[in-house]
C-alpha cells in the first residue's frame, strides 16, 4: 500500500490542517498519565514547522459523544505539546468556530496551533459532510497522522479528504511499512502471537494470519474456549459457548495449513476475579470446578519461549493473561521479555501488549510498537482502513 507522505508534496508555507491521535489518558486532576501518542506526532509536527507550515492539529479524546464536556477538552494536550515543542501551541476554544476561526487566520508560519476536542461535534464521529467542508477550509493540505483512528470513517479521518490533498505523516508511513511488510513479505519463521479475552474478537486476524504464518501461538482467555472445543472442563474461566464449533475449525484450518497451532499446556487459575485470589498452576486438561483461569503456566511460558527464539519476524497482539493483576502477569511479562532477547523484526500491534511491554521497560527492544489497537487488529485481519484509503496514492 504505497500512500503519499509529507514527503512527497510541496508543503512549504502552506496552511497544513493535521489529524492526530491525541486521545492520552487522564488522571482526574487532568494531568496527562501516559504521553506516547504526543510524542509519536512529534516528527510530523517538528517537519511541518520546519516546512514554515502553518500548522493547524485536530483530535478526539475520550467518548463525548457530541457535547461538549470540559474533562474532555484538550487544553492539556496543548500545554504538553508547548513543552514538548519547546514553543507556544495556541489553543481554540471551539473546534469550527468563531474562536478557532480567528485563530486560524491570525496563525504565522511556524506556529501551531490546536482545536478543541472534535467529538464535541456529533457530526464528526457521523461524518457530516457539512462539518468536514467547514474543518477542511483551514488548511490547503491535510496530513493524516492518526494510525489509531484510521479504521474509522470520520469527518476528520475520511470526510475533509474529499475537500483537501491528502498524504500521510510519519507515523503513519511507520505503521504501514512495518504492519505491510510483515504481513506482505515476511521473513521466515513468521510467528504470531494473540491474546485477549474472546476468540469472536480475533476472528478475522485468527483466520488472516492462518494464510501467513509458519506457527501460532494463543494466549489470553480466548484459550479456554479452544480447551472448551476440544472436550476439557475450563470451570468457571471465561468461555464462549456458542463459539466452539468455529474454534474446532479454526484448529483443522491450521492443521490444513501446516501452521503450527499452539495453545497452552497449563493454565494459573485463581479462586475468585481479585488481585490477592488464592491461585495455582495446573494442567490445561485439570482446571477444577469453581476456578478461573487467568494466565498461561509455567510450562507454556517455557514452551512459548523455545519457540520465539526460531522467529525471524514476529507479530503480538494481546496479553497472554491478566497482566492487571500482579500474579496473574508472570506469563505476559516473561513472554515480553522472551521476545526481547530475539534477534527478529518484531512488531506489538498496539493495545494492551504494547502497555505490558513499555510497562516491562521494554520497549526500545522492539522494532515497531503500533499505535492504533482496533486499526492494528483490522489491518492484520486484511481489512481496508478508510482513513488510508482516502489519502492520495504514490505513482
Amino acid at each position: 500500500m504505497r500512500k503519499k507522505t509529507v514527503k512527497d508534496i510541496d508543503l512549504k508555507g502552506k496552511k497544513v490542517l493535521v489529524r492526530c491521535d491525541f486521545n492520552v489518558p487522564m488522571d482526574e486532576k487532568q494531568n496527562i498519565t501516559d504521553n506516547r501518542r504526543i510524542v509519536a506526532a512529534m516528527p510530523t509536527i517538528k517537519y511541518l514547522i520546519d516546512q514554515n507550515c502553518k500548522v493547524i492539529l485536530c483530535s478526539h479524546l475520550g467518548r463525548p459523544k457530541g457535547e461538549v464536556k470540559k474533562e474532555f477538552s484538550l487544553k492539556p494536550v496543548a500545554k504538553e505539546l508547548s513543552e514538548l515543542l519547546q514553543k507556544q501551541v495556541i489553543m481554540a476554544n471551539d473546534v469550527i468556530g468563531e474562536d478557532a476561526k480567528n485563530k486560524v487566520k491570525n496563525l504565522k508560519n511556524g506556529e501551531v496551533m490546536l482545536l478543541e476536542n472534535l467529538r464535541f461535534h456529533r457530526e464528526e464521529t457521523d461524518n457530516d459532510p457539512g462539518f468536514a467542508k467547514e474543518l477542511a477550509s483551514f488548511g490547503e493540505i491535510f496530513v493524516n497522522d492518526a494510525f489509531g483512528t484510521a479504521h474509522r470513517a470520520h469527518a476528520s479521518t475520511e470526510g475533509v479528504t474529499h475537500y483537501l490533498p491528502a498524504v500521510s505523516g510519519f507515523l503513519i508511513e511507520k505503521e504501514l511499512k512495518f504492519l505491510g511488510d510483515a504481513l506482505a513479505n515476511p521473513e521466515r519463521p513468521f510467528m504470531a502471537i494473540l491474546g485477549g479475552r474472546k476468540v469472536s474478537d480475533k476472528i478475522g486476524v485468527i483466520e488472516s494470519l492462518i494464510e501467513k504464518v509458519d506457527v501460532l501461538m494463543i494466549g489470553g482467555a480466548m484459550a479456554y474456549t479452544f480447551f472448551k472445543a476440544m472436550g476439557y472442563e475450563v470451570g468457571n474461566s471465561i468461555c464462549e459457548l456458542d463459539k466452539l464449533d468455529l474454534a474446532r475449525e479454526l484448529m483443522e484450518k491450521a492443521k490444513e495449513k501446516n501452521v503450527k497451532f499452539m495453545l497452552p499446556v497449563d493454565t494459573r487459575i485463581g479462586k475468585e476475579f481479585d488481585a490477592n485470589t488464592e491461585s495455582k498452576v495446573v494442567k490445561f486438561t485439570e482446571i477444577p470446578d469453581g476456578w478461573e483461569g487467568f494466565d498461561i503456566g509455567d510450562e507454556t511460558i517455557k514452551l512459548y519461549s523455545e519457540e520465539v527464539k526460531k522467529a525471524k519476524t514476529l507479530i503480538w497482539n494481546g496479553p497472554v493473561g491478566l497482566f492487571e493483576f500482579e500474579q496473574f502477569a508472570i506469563g505476559t511479562n516473561s513472554i515480553a521479555k522472551a521476545l526481547a532477547d530475539v534477534d527478529a523484526v518484531k512488531i506489538i500491534g498496539g493495545g494492551d501488549s504494547a502497555a505490558a511491554v513499555e510497562k516491562a521497560g521494554l520497549a526500545e527492544k522492539f522494532t515497531h510498537i503500533s499505535t492504533g489497537g482496533g486499526a492494528s487488529l483490522e489491518f492484520l485481519e486484511g481489512k481496508k482502513l478508510p482513513g488510508i484509503e482516502a489519502l492520495l496514492d504514490k505513482e
